[in-house]
């Protein structure tokens, strides 16, 4: 029997035959890419792609990775991966969550997951554009990694995961926030007790109640039937999640949904909003200058723990008529303005002089002197940049303490983070627009899952309430003036204040009861002749001033004449000048300065010898021991201010003279302390530049061609004569034939480092090369080069 030769196959039976090779060749290409490891994708990354991963996360750079393989090893470190997480939103865990779920978490064993897999699995929850967008943030960090066709999560990822595996991708089934609130609303006291401590110390708590055939009355079974506990085992219950960010005033995160929760606003108009805003600024300035003049008059004393007393703040507050809470978020400010310090100020107050004291700087005369707008820009640039929490004056420490004004539990390393992040959250919607705490709460949860605790209502609240107080933010919407504060300058904000703030007026309104309305803002040349007359009565948008004969004397005293006053209120004051104000001037006048005082230790003179025996024949005359010298001088041995204040407080109107005669001033200016140049904070590293992270890249790469290249003849500089010059030599020759070189340097540092270049100069005991990555020429010391090779 003979073998018939097969039938030639027909053109369909051989595109049949030979159609599977086809596949099989693609499989192989599409595994060859998927064994791709982390360090071969690094280095197939450009420049900018690698700038940019250390700028998003710059702990990868300190120090310099010798290799890729050394910087990917850096990318998956735990503490590095956590770090980079916090700046994740719910998307971007899901997505790292759903490779975890199909095991592509383990760049060495898992399973890889192609892109089109990927957003097949979101596209009922998100369009698949938005995961492109999250897949390329997560790409920048490393913290997801491989072509399209084959996706990796770093393995330290998953344990980033804000919540439980399996939360984004399996459905929810929990109770909802308002089936929540219901719920806890007709829990018992001892119920709620037992979820509270759960709350607080832990989810999970071992309970003999939770074995089946407990009786259903029982606490722990009304919770678990209420869905309120999830039964872990006989012996363990688990507080769900959303339960226990209810508990804790936190806002509830659902990490099933992959959208951003869409908050309700409210829309003002930006004029109204930023008129608001302008008034609070008014308050505030006032109020900063109120506190500084108290604090300049009166020291307080540093508590021994740092901080601002208890007492001394309510005492504050009743000098100045300013809430007790609103002076503890002043003097935060004003001491983070540099504007008050601690120490021993000039002249000290009476004491054993050792203790420091809060008291006003030397800056701060220069600070109330600039124009409003100014003066609040120092004051709001503080606030943003303060690294504590005023709103925490008056809460409980561990110790159940309160916790002090200016003390140094206030200060938390995310407090300037936090504060930004609310307000440039508010300020992203449209000018006017009202958002409430609750919704930017929820939105911050949203896009920073890890750092949702941060976000509890009360901070919310209580970071817009103090924004509020600084006028950053007015009804809700953030100001005109604090959105360039945030986005632009110092110099838009101050521009933008000045047009906010309304026209300062110079004049004003005397009334028949001796009082004097400021209708608006008064010139700072016209405030200050009239705070020098009169004393405020009250403040607001319009300012009441209330003249006395003790106001009047006052500004005598400090210098001005009767004519002076008289001539003062004419010309500013919009209404009639009352005769009983004319009559007060010229009485107060009349008597002023007929009885003259100076220092003897004291004198007290007069031109009219009648009144100065009539001050001889007076009690105060013994209190401070005046004898006469002369029938129309007497003299003591009490200090000039004490005599003054006595002889006035006997119903004498005695004026302070110079040695010339001259009438002055002698009101007490206030403790003032020198001004301290602000220290740098070293827990507050500057990162590094653009232009400093590309040298970086350069080095790196230069280290990766080094580490890839084959050395061909090599030459190990020993430090003797005969390596020295075998290492020149080669050197020489690599120059002559522009053939590149391996070589081993070490810096005048002692790092020792590996490159590749091309010699062009060898001579004056330097080497003379170009570098292949950067294309720039570099200099060699010839006795640091340790080894050389030429690269095959």
């Amino acid at each position: 029997m003979t073998d018939t030769p097969a039938p030639a196959a027909t053109g369909a039976e051989a595109s049949a035959d030979t159609a599977p090779e086809a596949p099989a060749k693609k499989t192989r290409s599409a595994a060859a890419r998927a064994d791709v490891t982390l360090a071969e994708w690094l280095s197939k990354r450009s420049d900018e792609d690698l700038v940019t991963l250390l700028e998003l996360r710059p702990d990868l750079a300190v120090p310099l990775p010798a290799s890729m393989a050394v910087l990917a090893a850096r990318t998956e470190q735990r503490a590095s991966v956590l770090r980079a997480g916090d700046e994740l939103d719910t998307l971007d865990f899901a997505i790292i969550e759903t490779l975890v779920v199909q095991g592509a978490a383990d760049g060495r064993h898992g399973q890889p997951l192609p892109a089109k897999t990927l957003r097949k699995l979101l596209s009922d929850r998100v369009p698949a554009a938005t995961v492109n967008a999250a897949l390329q943030k997560l790409r920048a960090r490393a913290l997801v990694w491989g072509p399209d066709t084959a996706l990796r999560a770093t393995p330290a990822a998953q344990e980033a995961l804000p919540w439980p595996l399996g939360s984004t991708t399996e459905l929810p089934d929990a109770l909802t926030e308002p089936e929540i609130a219901a719920a806890l609303a007709e829990s018992t006291p001892q119920e709620r007790a037992l979820l509270d401590k759960l709350a607080a110390t832990g989810p999970r708590g071992r309970t003999r109640d939770a074995a089946p055939g407990t009786p259903s009355e029982r606490p722990v079974q009304r919770l678990l039937s209420r869905r309120l506990l999830n039964w872990i085992d006989e012996e363990t219950v688990e507080l769900p999640a959303a339960v226990g960010q209810t508990l804790r005033n936190e806002p509830v995160t659902d990490p099933h949904a992959l959208t951003p929760p869409q908050p309700g606003t409210t829309k003002h108009p930006p004029a109204d909003v930023n008129a608001v805003g302008a008034g609070e600024v008014g308050e505030l300035l006032r109020h900063s200058t109120s506190l500084l003049e108290v604090l300049g008059r009166t020291p307080a004393p540093v508590l021994r723990s740092g901080g601002l007393g208890v007492r001394e703040q309510r005492r504050i507050a009743k000098q100045t008529g300013i809430d007790e809470t609103r002076v503890g978020l002043l003097a935060e400010i004003l001491v983070a303005a540099r504007l008050i310090d601690k120490g021993t100020p000039e002249p000290a107050p009476e004491g054993d002089g050792t203790e420091d004291y809060w008291t006003p700087t030397t800056t701060s005369d220069a600070w109330l002197a600039v124009v409003p707008p100014r003066r609040w820009v120092v004051l709001a640039q503080a606030w943003l940049e303060l690294d504590r929490f005023p709103w925490m004056i008056g809460l409980r420490d561990a110790n159940d303490k309160p916790l002090a004004a200016l003390s140094a539990e206030l200060r938390t390393v995310h407090a300037v983070r936090d504060r930004r992040a609310v307000l440039e959250l508010l300020a992203e919607f449209p000018s006017g627009t009202e958002v409430s705490a609750a919704d930017l709460g929820r939105v911050l949860a949203w896009r920073q899952p890890r750092r949702r605790r941060h976000y509890r209502l009360d901070a919310v609240e209580s970071t817009l309430a103090e924004a509020e107080s600084l006028g950053l933010v007015a009804r809700g919407a953030v100001t005109s003036a604090g959105r360039a504060l945030l986005h632009g300058s110092p110099e838009d904000a101050e521009s933008e204040m000045a047009t906010a703030l309304p026209e300062p007026v110079d004049h004003v309104l005397v009334q028949a009861d001796l009082t004097v309305i400021a209708p608006g803002p008064l010139t700072p040349e016209l405030q200050h002749r009239i705070e020098r007359v009169a004393d405020v009565e009250s403040a607001g948008a319009a300012t009441v001033y209330r003249l006395s004969e003790i106001s009047v004397r006052r500004a005598l005293d400090a210098g001005s004449t009767a004519a002076e006053l008289h001539n003062l209120f004419t010309t500013h004051s919009r209404t009639p000048v009352p005769q009983s104000l004319t009559y007060l001037i010229d009485d107060v006048a009349r008597r002023h300065g007929r009885l003259r005082a100076g220092m003897a230790q004291s004198f007290v003179r007069s031109e009219d010898p009648t009144l100065l025996a009539e001050v001889l024949a007076a009690p105060v005359a013994g209190e401070l021991a005046l004898r006469a010298v002369a029938p129309t001088v007497a003299i003591s041995q009490a200090s000039l201010g004490e005599v003054l204040e006595r002889l006035r407080a006997a119903g004498f109107s005695p004026a302070g003279e110079d040695s010339s005669g001259a009438i002055v001033d002698l009101r007490p200016r206030g403790a003032r302390l020198p001004a301290r140049q602000p220290t740098r904070q070293n827990w507050r590293p500057n990162p590094p530049s653009t232009e400093q992270l590309q040298s970086l890249v350069a080095e790196l790469r230069a280290g990766e061609r080094a580490a890839n290249a084959r050395p061909g003849q090599a030459v190990r500089s020993d430090g003797s004569r005969t390596s020295t010059a075998a290492t020149l030599n080669l050197l020489q020759l690599a120059a002559r034939t522009r053939r590149p070189v391996h070589i081993g340097y070490v810096d005048a540092q002692g790092v020792a480092t590996q490159r590749v270049v091309e010699p062009l100069k060898v001579g004056g005991g330097q080497l003379d090369a170009l570098d292949p990555v950067t294309g720039s020429v570099r200099h060699f010391t010839l006795h640091r080069i340790a080894s050389v090779a030429l690269v095959e």
